[in-house]
């Protein structure tokens, strides 16, 4: 488990091959996100398609932008991200979904799948 100076917590379940996504860069990642007690608040696997978001430019919560930033490409990594990098508001999740609390820490496990324009998709 590494700890960063931040807070984030992130423990690598496959490192990848291909290259680390530059700040700026758009990536494509598949996510599912949770909250402390496992159950799932969000999930890009559900919806089919890889989310995609640039990189460290404030489009997602601070946890997942500064945890993708030394991923690589084809790896996949369990975030802990403590409340302070997450939601300070709270989220209000899909109907059936678990609610996430002001500041509350959540868990991303996220792959990155690719990173649109620095590699050529090899299918």
């Amino acid at each position: 488990m590494v700890t960063t100076e931040s807070g984030l917590q992130y423990k690598d379940i496959k490192v990848g091959e291909g290259p680390s996504p530059p700040i700026g860069f758009q990536v494509a990642a598949n996510y599912v996100a949770m909250v402390p007690s496992g159950q799932i608040f969000d999930s890009s696997l559900e919806k089919g398609l890889p989310y995609l978001f640039r990189v460290g430019s404030g489009q997602v919560i601070k946890g997942l932008d500064e945890g993708i930033l030394n991923m690589k490409v084809g790896g996949t990594r369990r975030l802990y991200i403590p409340g302070q990098l997450a939601f300070p508001k709270g989220l209000v999740s899909a109907p059936g979904r678990p609610r996430v609390a002001p500041s509350s820490p959540v868990i991303f496990d996220v792959n990155l799948v690719y990173i649109p324009g620095l590699e050529l998709d090899e299918e």
